[in-house]
């Protein structure tokens, strides 16, 4: 059964790093999901109506560990990681329900930037699609450990 394995965010107060170099997510155990925001309080929210969060599997990151690359919670630049679901599988338009309420839907695959390639100081050539980008199509709080199940394709 599919889970949530990681919660990650920027507060709003929080500053870049300084060297540019890395996403300085915090870790937490729970979070709010707002409708064409994203997690409650997180910078990233509300800016794009398509990449309100970024979704990976643990199952991928674990698999590119050995190749190198930083892959503990937040290091792919991810805001939550889900254990048992193949997430870069999943195409647009499909909608995941994240523990009791809250529902996003695959709006694209992620790919890799400057940003996220100075992060990990590697290249992102040949990696595929790392996660996807989704948003909130209905609000609710998320737990580690909660249930994930795969609803829909939307078109």
């Amino acid at each position: 059964m599919a889970s949530i394995y990681s919660i990650v965010y920027k507060p709003k107060d929080q500053p870049n790093s300084i060297s540019g170099d890395d996403y300085n997510r915090v870790p937490i155990q729970m979070a709010h999901l707002v409708v064409e925001y994203g997690i409650e309080g997180d910078q990233k929210g509300g800016h794009h109506p398509d990449r309100q969060l970024n979704v990976l599997s643990q199952e991928w990151l674990q698999e590119h560990k050995v190749q190198g690359y930083k892959t503990e919670p937040g290091q792919f630049g991810e805001q939550i990681i889900i254990s048992g679901l193949a997430v870069e599988n999943l195409s647009p338009g499909t909608q995941i329900k994240l523990g009791g309420d809250a529902c996003i839907q695959v709006t694209n695959a992620r790919t890799g930037c400057t940003r996220f390639e100075a992060a990990q100081g590697k290249s992102v050539q040949g990696l595929g699609a790392l996660g996807v980008m989704a948003k909130v199509v209905a609000a609710g709080t998320i737990r580690i450990g909660d249930s994930v199940t795969v609803l829909e394709t939307v078109e």
